[in-house]
């Protein structure tokens, strides 16, 4: 199927750094732009879906694939869509506005659909299954669809950006856990846009953003046979991962503050990793997802930028 990229409006909030202050500045300067809100981020339109393609039997087991016009093969996006993990809080749509920028930029966007820890078959593992099986699927049928898989960069948002960096990781995981996979597809690079990389950190520090009990049931109980849940969930137990990472962070962010990439960058070049974090002024979560931002056309120039190195 093909697609032409809808024009994206640009989004006026947050769309300057502020001006540097000088020590004669009078006080009653006008206060920057607030950053976006969620509530905000729900007023945008969004372009219309493409057709989807099943990688199981539920529902939500889909992914949405967008394709530029004219002959590939395409370089892939694996878009993931963040929401705590929670179906019942973000779907597949909220990056449509992201998945068009990347279709006009000649990127094709394999954007995953799966199941949240609200619903069932949700959780550990299925939440991770359905991950793996949407990247699988594009590893198996990705020609077909005319698109290059020797090329493709995992992106996601907030809860997408630990799947993304997940599913980099794949290959790390032990043979004994349930979410071992004998052929992952390969991964070639990672951007993670307000990214929670460390689940345990998540659980603490992001509590008041998903919830104690959302990471707890993403994760999975304490068993024999899995006794350190965040072993082959978290990614900076993964470490290293061996690609190519970037980390873009809103520096007013509240719900994924630049720390958390910021710890987990620290961690990850210990390891020998290749990660980059930046930090985009005045810039909050959701500015992240929306092209015609700063935040957002640093997302999109992160993901086109991977692609375009040698492996």
């Amino acid at each position: 199927m093909m697609l032409t990229a809808p024009t994206l409006t640009p989004i006026a909030l947050a769309a300057c750094d502020p001006a540097p202050k000088s020590a004669t500045e009078p006080s009653t300067k006008a206060a920057a732009p607030s950053v976006m809100t969620y509530a905000d981020f729900q007023q945008l339109s969004q372009p219309p879906a493409p057709a989807t393609l099943a990688y199981g039997d539920d529902p939500l087991q889909v992914v949405e694939l967008w394709k530029p016009d004219g002959k590939g093969p395409f370089p892939v996006v694996l878009l993931l869509h963040g929401g705590c993990w929670q179906s019942g809080v973000a779907r597949a749509d909220i990056m449509h506005r992201q998945a068009a920028a990347l279709v006009a930029k000649g990127v094709a966007v394999w954007s995953v659909e799966y199941r949240g820890v609200d619903m069932p078959g949700g959780g550990y593992p299925g939440t991770f299954a359905d991950v793996a099986a949407a990247a699988d699927l594009l590893a198996r049928t990705g020609a077909e669809h005319d698109l290059d898989t020797s090329r493709v960069v995992a992106m996601g948002h907030s809860a997408g950006g630990h799947l993304a960096l997940w599913l980099a990781a794949r290959p790390r995981i032990a043979p004994t856990s349930a979410l071992h996979g004998s052929a992952p597809l390969k991964i070639t690079g990672v951007v993670s846009l307000g990214g929670l990389p460390d689940l345990a950190a998540a659980r603490t520090e992001a509590a008041e953003a998903c919830g104690v009990d959302t990471v707890d049931r993403l994760v999975g109980p304490v068993t024999p046979a899995h006794p350190d849940p965040y072993a082959d969930t978290s990614p900076v137990a993964l470490l290293p991962i061996g690609v190519p990472q970037v980390q873009i962070s809103g520096e007013d962010d509240g719900i994924a503050p630049p720390r958390f990439a910021e710890a987990y960058a620290a961690k990850a070049l210990a390891k020998g990793e290749r990660v980059v974090s930046r930090t985009i002024p005045a810039q909050g979560h959701f500015e992240l997802i929306v092209p015609g931002t700063p935040a957002g056309d640093a997302a999109i120039d992160a993901a086109v930028d991977l692609l375009g190195r040698k492996p």
